[in-house]
């Protein structure tokens, strides 16, 4: 049988890798591989380099039974897979194996991987379904037959999530390229997914029935083996019912009429007795022995048909059960949905983000379900949810505009951050150079240090100079365009630091052991460093900004407000559920708002300053996109605070902030 596989990869998004890949053995075996890894991509390209070898070692090129060569393999991947997450180099992984040998087709997954078997124009999921949160490993093996003009298609996110089972029988059947057509699909509502296609070709068979899930037959990786083709034994079973049901109807006028006979005795113990006594000897009489094996077989069938009666009235009983209770959960998320709109309308906020939050919990748990019902339901629910979400915490979804590529002027650079000067004008900064930027132009690098490297630099208005922290406990000042190395009074140099900023004529130091240090700007010198925090723990500091206080940016997303080295008060109220968890960068416009950068959600958060009691307000977020977007390094934000510029490691970009 001809198979033709087809391959595609959805956009990814910044910390993710999609793979997919064919290979071809010599012994014409197929075997494909999606993977959708959450890494950096150095990483992601070792975990596919090491994949591939080991589906070629273990799989292609190995001789033996197929199912024991790809039971081996998930073996060595599972292992290879879980050393990576436990060295913190790979955060999660969604893969798909299969293995197609003749006419048989193997097919496991990891993560959220899924197949789908379409056929006589039905489609159907044929790999282990997982509640809850699913292991980045491969357990089952799913095997079976492939028939002419049947279709299956393979992904590394669940499709049910963009696509219906009628969806996609039709994109399958009818598209010329069905793999570029779920790709696009995908993309039209943002999805991630590496997937493939593939299709069995040959004529059509005229009997073929829709065949759901159970014409792969499942088992563990590991443990009891069930060899392709045992659906055979349905085909064999309804053979010989046909031929067992003129016994059975035989068996069963005799049986009554036996039984009825029994009824009319007037000593019902004899009669009992004497025709259980007939029985037994009829068992060894030649002749008379068939009836009673007629007999045994009625009551064997049955039972059989009392016990099957009973488990499908039992397993329909439970069905409606489960369909009453989805039904009851949708009403619910339905009417959670309009109590949390209520709830913000009314002005608390925090309650309708908690009433949001159930519900999603509870759309997720129908979505789940094995049963499949309310899923479309379900699905819409939870876009309704997030829009809601976002309506209420005023998040703003928006596509940054680049101001300037520095990698036009140096294609491997990779910067670090990047300080406003004035309307209009930056310096962007790498490791060692400098980049001087003007509107939307770029100057071409220079050099700042040539032994060490930057750490963190500040502009000083004062001084009408910029100030950067290098590696080697050194300061070095660019004055006009010309870096001067500068001195400090004090007898032990400079202090090991993380983050420099300036205010009025001093030099503000977070240190490497989580302390600020004060050095204030002579002639051509500093003064040596006076402690400037007398309280406040700053343990976990990352990031500070100064406008007559000092905010300390933390680890695990809290703030710490200092003023004259003493700590106060500080909080944020209604702001959302891990709003502030992520961040690394803090700015603060003078006399006005405090924004954060989480670079792991591509965002910006707005929170106010809190006056002079410390009781900030979460105000909004800029959530940015884009395909070319990176990691987000650092941020500025104009001082009539009309535009915020983020930087990634390449590229300069704006946005224009919503009054």
């Amino acid at each position: 049988m001809d198979v033709t596989v087809q391959t595609g990869v959805t956009k990814s998004v910044s910390g993710m890798s999609l793979v997919s890949l064919s290979l071809t053995s010599k012994e014409k075996e197929r075997v494909i591989l999606c993977l959708q890894v959450e890494s950096s991509p150095k990483d992601a390209k070792t975990l596919e380099e090491e994949c591939t070898a080991i589906i070629q070692s273990a799989l292609l090129d190995t001789q033996g039974e197929s199912w024991t060569r790809l039971d081996g393999t998930l073996k060595e991947l599972n292992g290879l897979m879980k050393g990576l997450m436990a060295a913190e180099a790979v955060s999660d992984v969604h893969a798909i194996v299969a293995l197609i040998e003749g006419t048989n087709l193997h097919v496991s997954s990891a993560g959220r991987g899924e197949a789908y078997l379409v056929r006589g124009g039905t489609a159907s999921q044929i790999t282990e379904f997982s509640r809850g949160k699913p292991l980045p490993a491969f357990i089952h093996i799913s095997s079976g037959a492939l028939e002419p003009q049947d279709c299956v298609v393979f992904s590394t996110q669940r499709l049910l999530r963009s696509l219906t089972p009628a969806q996609l029988n039709q994109v399958t059947n009818q598209s010329e390229d069905p793999a570029e057509e779920i790709v696009q699909r995908l993309n039209d509502d943002r999805e991630a997914a590496a997937l493939a296609v593939l299709q069995a070709g040959g004529p059509p068979t005229l009997a073929s029935a829709p065949i759901a899930k159970p014409a792969l037959a499942s088992r563990r990786s590991g443990g009891g083996r069930t060899k392709p083709g045992e659906n055979v034994f349905v085909k064999r079973s309804k053979e010989y019912a046909k031929l067992l049901l003129p016994v059975v109807v035989v068996a069963g006028k005799k049986g009554w009429q036996w039984a009825r006979n029994l009824t009319k005795s007037s000593n019902l113990f004899d009669r009992s007795r004497e025709r259980v006594t007939e029985f037994f000897a009829d068992l060894k009489h030649p002749v008379r022995k068939r009836r009673s094996h007629f007999i045994i077989l009625a009551v064997a069938v049955a039972l059989f048909l009392i016990v099957f009666a009973v488990v499908k009235l039992t397993t329909l009983g439970q069905r409606s059960k489960t369909k009453a209770e989805l039904g009851a959960l949708i009403q619910q998320v339905t009417t959670e949905l309009h109590t949390a709109d209520n709830r913000k309308l009314a002005g608390d906020t925090d309650a309708a983000n908690a009433i949001l939050e159930r519900a999603d919990a509870e759309a997720k748990q129908v979505v789940d379900n094995e049963s499949g019902y309310f899923r479309v339901e379900a699905l819409n629910l939870l876009d309704s949810i997030r829009s809601k979400h976002e309506e209420i915490n005023n998040i703003y979804r928006v596509n940054p505009r680049v101001v300037v590529n520095l990698a036009s002027k140096t294609s491997s650079v990779s910067a670090q951050g990047f300080l406003g000067i004035a309307d209009g004008e930056f310096i962007a900064y790498d490791r060692q150079n400098t980049y001087h930027i003007l509107l939307n132009s770029v100057d071409d690098p220079r050099s700042l240090v040539t032994d060490g490297f930057i750490i963190d630099g500040t502009n000083f208005p004062r001084y009408k100079s910029q100030v950067f922290l290098t590696t080697g406990n050194s300061v070095v000042e660019l004055q006009g365009s010309q870096p001067v190395t500068m001195k400090t009074e004090d007898p032990a140099g400079w202090v090991t630091g993380k983050d420099i900023e300036s205010y009025l004529r001093y030099l503000y130091v977070l240190t490497a052991d989580n302390k600020i240090d004060k050095y204030e700007r002579l002639t051509n010198r500093y003064s040596s460093a006076v402690q400037y925090n007398i309280t406040g723990d700053l343990t976990g500091a990352l990031d500070m900004t100064i406008d007559s206080n000092i905010f300390v940016l933390k680890s695990d997303g809290t703030i710490v407000r200092l003023f004259r080295g003493e700590s106060k008060p500080f909080s944020v109220s209604h702001a959302p559920k891990d709003a502030l968890t992520g961040t690394t960068k803090i700015f603060k416009v003078p006399d006005h708002n405090i924004y954060l950068l989480d670079p792991s959600h591509s965002r910006v958060v707005v929170i106010s300053d809190g006056g002079s009691t410390g009781d900030a307000t979460y105000l909004k977020q800029y959530v940015l996109e884009g395909d070319q977007l990176g990691k987000l390094q650092d941020l500025y934000v104009d001082s009539d605070e009309s535009h915020v510029y983020v930087s990634d490691e390449k590229r300069l970009y704006v946005v224009d902030l919503v009054k």
